[in-house]
């Protein structure tokens, strides 16, 4: 198959450079000439060139104007520009280079010479195509592999999360209906500006929510005749109960180890640990208090009480509706529950009531 020839265009005012330059080049490539820019940029509505070989001094306008409309357009930017010039002072040579020109050879040139500066020239223009095409094979692998590998843990996070849930069998959907609780809450702070320094420290939200699907956790470590019992808890085993939350953190700890992502866990062990914590210092393990306990923990213990109270539990008879759960968590503001997210949680209730419908 015959190679396919580079196109070189030539600009110089003087036609016998021109006629000079077509019979050096014509030889090795497809040569076309213009006297002046105005044919220039009539040429290459024409010509795709590979090469532009440029002299300054022209009437109308120079070469350096030349090369600045050049540069100005997507389709003529990446033109690569020899400038030929009887110019051989080197702050000419300086400008042309600094306005993008590859190259800078003066006049009279020697043939063998010009020759070999177009080869050089059109072989790196090759050469970073090339490479711009590997670069973009390369990403293109890099995404799929990447998205193979997110694919996994997706699939290994879906794994745990069906986990959790066989164990806990009587409140099957109750990881991901508070996932969708807490999102609807979390948007409400951040279109209200409540809390809005902690907020600004959230790098990615999504990683956050998703995190909180891992909340009870620490329940895979609790006994079937706990777990599962029907009607209330002992006090010793309420105890054993409680301490799904330190269960939580050490399994998550674990995962940390043999699956490092920062953000993730970070915000995975504050669900866990401290979502079962109450604003007035009662709660379990730690017995924080108000703002001491983490925004994550506040905000999971209103979407973790409501889902509780309005699904049937084994130590939760009778399921309530979506209003008496509205009106139990309202009577908890201000002792169990952050007063300032109950107001937002009673701005947004319905959306609750949404999320409970249609069984996510």
């Amino acid at each position: 198959m015959r190679a396919i020839r580079k196109k070189v265009i030539m600009v110089d005012d003087n036609i016998i450079n021109l006629t000079l330059g077509k019979s050096i080049l014509s030889q090795h490539y497809d040569i076309f000439t213009a006297p002046s820019a105005e044919k220039l940029f009539k040429l290459l509505e024409l010509v795709k060139a590979d090469i532009l070989l440029l002299d300054i001094e022209m009437p109308d306008m120079n070469g350096y104007e030349v090369i600045k409309r050049l540069k100005a357009f997507k389709e003529t930017a990446n033109i690569p520009v020899i400038f030929l010039t009887i110019r051989n002072d080197n702050n000419s040579e300086l400008e042309g280079l600094s306005l993008g020109a590859v190259d800078y050879i003066t006049k009279p040139f020697s043939p063998a010479l010009l020759l070999k500066r177009i080869e050089i020239h059109l072989l790196l223009e090759s050469q970073k195509n090339t490479l711009k095409i590997y670069n973009k094979e390369l990403e293109r692998l890099v995404l799929k592999k990447t998205e193979t590998i997110l694919g996994m843990q997706n699939s290994m996070f879906n794994t745990v999360i069906d986990l959790i849930e066989f164990r806990n069998v009587s409140n099957k959907g109750h990881l991901r209906r508070t996932y969708h609780y807490l999102k609807i809450l979390v948007e409400a702070m951040l279109e209200s500006g409540l809390y809005h320094e902690e907020t600004t420290r959230w790098d990615d939200l999504e990683t956050m929510l998703q995190s909180s699907q891992l909340h009870d956790i620490g329940k895979i470590s609790i006994s079937d005749a706990i777990l599962l019992k029907a009607g209330k808890l002992t006090g010793a085993e309420f105890e054993e109960m409680k301490k799904h939350t330190v269960y939580g953190v050490e399994i998550i700890e674990k995962l940390e180890e043999d699956a490092p992502d920062y953000e993730f866990f970070k915000y995975a062990k504050l669900f866990a640990g401290t979502h079962h914590e109450r604003w007035d210092g009662t709660g379990y393990p730690y017995g924080l208090a108000d703002e001491s306990i983490p925004i994550q923990g506040r905000l999971m213990a209103i979407a973790d009480v409501y889902d509780a109270l309005v699904s049937q539990r084994p130590y939760n008879l009778r399921r309530q509706s979506h209003d008496e759960v509205v009106q139990c968590i309202k009577d908890g503001k201000g002792t169990q529950f952050d007063p300032e997210l109950i107001d937002l949680f009673l701005h947004v209730s319905d959306e609750f009531k949404t999320i409970l419908e249609q069984g996510h």
